[in-house]
């Protein structure tokens, strides 16, 4: 098997808890060539999708996690999979880079996750598809319209539809003098969308990463626990993860989901649940494995790869 993926610089991860390494090192096991790309590296030429590849070779060593060879042209598709692994933000450049995964598509290349829905499913507005299964949530970019959901729910989330991480995500209590320019701010003067959510209570027991492999739960979640002086569940602001099973709640938010994933061909997604609520629907490079496989001893990179081939 010959196996790509696009990713940040693979300098860059923080090596004790990417996802991404943990698919790598799985793929490796199985004696598969790993071929590495970053978006820069794709060019369509002809109606052809072509790589600058490195051959990837990666370590369970904290300070040489990689090794890669020079740089040699390739057809996508001679390649059997591709994970597409950037982070956000999902800009014009992210866009654009599914095109050309496209093709590769288009020529029998299995595309992790599909390109298509990659660009159909905003992970913020995607959750709204399950109406059963989300808090009282609002996407406008009209200031207005913010200002009356606020007055109807007295303690709101605001966030940008296309970052990641808890970054520009604010909590507003009623009567909170900062709304409007929060309102104004994240809409750039009502000129982009943003999403508003009613605030969940139980973020105080953790934000759950429920990990779905195609259309099917993993059944331990990653329960990110905010800081003290924090009410955010995100681990790249400092939330403490702890690992736990799932609730039946739980089990019910992904019967609802699982089917639409496997659908759209959204092979592995991470899915945000606080108490009772889906909040998000995580599909460009979800995270997580790392800290459930250390709990549980599960593989979880070999159960994406095992229903996937």
């Amino acid at each position: 098997m010959k196996l790509g993926v696009v990713m940040d610089p693979i300098l860059s991860i923080q090596y004790h808890k990417d996802s991404t390494l943990a698919m790598l090192w799985e793929a490796q096991s199985r004696h598969w060539e790993i071929y590495y790309f970053e978006l820069q590296d794709l060019f369509l030429r002809d109606g052809v999708a072509y790589g600058d590849a490195r051959r990837l070779a990666v370590f369970h060593d904290p300070h040489t996690w990689f090794k890669w060879e020079e740089k040699k042209t390739i057809i996508l598709t001679e390649l059997d999979i591709i994970l597409m692994r950037k982070d956000p933000p999902f800009n014009d450049e992210y866009i654009y880079t599914t095109y050309l995964l496209d093709y590769a598509e288009r020529g029998g290349v299995r595309v992790i996750n599909k390109p298509q829905s990659l660009r159909d499913a905003n992970e913020k507005v995607f959750s709204m598809y399950f109406p059963a299964c989300c808090p009282p949530s609002l996407v406008t970019r009209s200031i207005e319209k913010l200002h009356t959901f606020f007055k109807e729910h007295h303690d709101i989330v605001c966030k940008p539809l296309h970052s990641m991480g808890g970054k520009l995500v604010f909590r507003l209590h009623e009567h909170d003098a900062n709304a409007n320019v929060i309102f104004d701010t994240l809409t750039n003067g009502g000129m982009q969308h943003v999403m508003a959510q009613r605030f969940i209570p139980e973020i105080k027991q953790g934000d759950k990463r429920i990990l779905m492999i195609n259309g099917e739960p993993v059944h331990h979640v990653l329960a990110r626990m905010p800081q003290p002086k924090d009410w955010r569940g995100n681990l790249a602001v400092g939330a403490k993860g702890e690992v736990r099973p799932l609730s039946a709640r739980d089990h019910f938010i992904c019967s609802q989901v699982g089917p639409e994933l496997r659908a759209r061909g959204l092979y592995f997604v991470g899915l945000d649940v606080i108490g009772d609520y889906l909040t998000e629907i995580n599909v460009t490079s979800p995270t997580g494995i790392r800290e459930i496989e250390a709990e549980t001893g599960l593989n979880i990179s070999a159960m994406l790869f095992d229903s996937v081939i």
